[in-house]
């Protein structure tokens, strides 16, 4: 499903965050995060949309026939998965879960400071840093703050 959906926004300035497909039979649920520089617009939800139902119905790639396709933006507090998610996020706040205990514990919250493609320079208090390579981090998001 990735691939159609990169195939999809192939020739626009969109980017495919994230593929999902979710339940089985008539409730099956193929939800596509689309992200760009600059935001998101319903125009270019409405666009992807289009230009992947097609592709999906022409190939009929969907397993079982009937779905329900979604095509909107990460949102706030998006995944942080490929590296190029992490480089966009440097000078934010975010929020991380490792594979393996740093420093005793599994869970952080601070200010992506620094990425070089393979370690996080994370900021978790006042001159605390923390590097944790890119392999250890088993989930990771963008923190909202109000």
């Amino acid at each position: 499903m990735t691939a159609l959906s990169e195939q999809a926004a192939r020739g626009t300035n969109i980017e495919i965050a994230g593929v999902e497909l979710r339940g089985s039979g008539k409730a099956r649920l193929l939800r596509v995060y689309i992200d760009k520089t600059g935001g998101i617009t319903h125009a270019d939800c409405e666009l992807i949309s289009h230009r992947l139902s097609q592709l999906l119905d022409a190939q009929d790639a969907v397993p079982g026939g009937s779905y329900t396709l979604e095509v909107s933006s990460p949102g706030i507090e998006r995944k942080l998965c490929k590296p190029r998610d992490f480089e966009r996020a440097v000078g934010q706040k975010i929020r991380l879960t490792s594979r393996e205990a740093i420093g005793g514990q599994m869970r952080f919250e601070g200010k992506l400071t620094g990425f070089n493609g393979s370690v996080l320079e994370l900021e978790v208090g006042p001159g605390k840093l923390l590097h944790i390579p890119l392999e250890q981090v088993q989930r990771a998001n963008l923190k909202f703050e109000w």
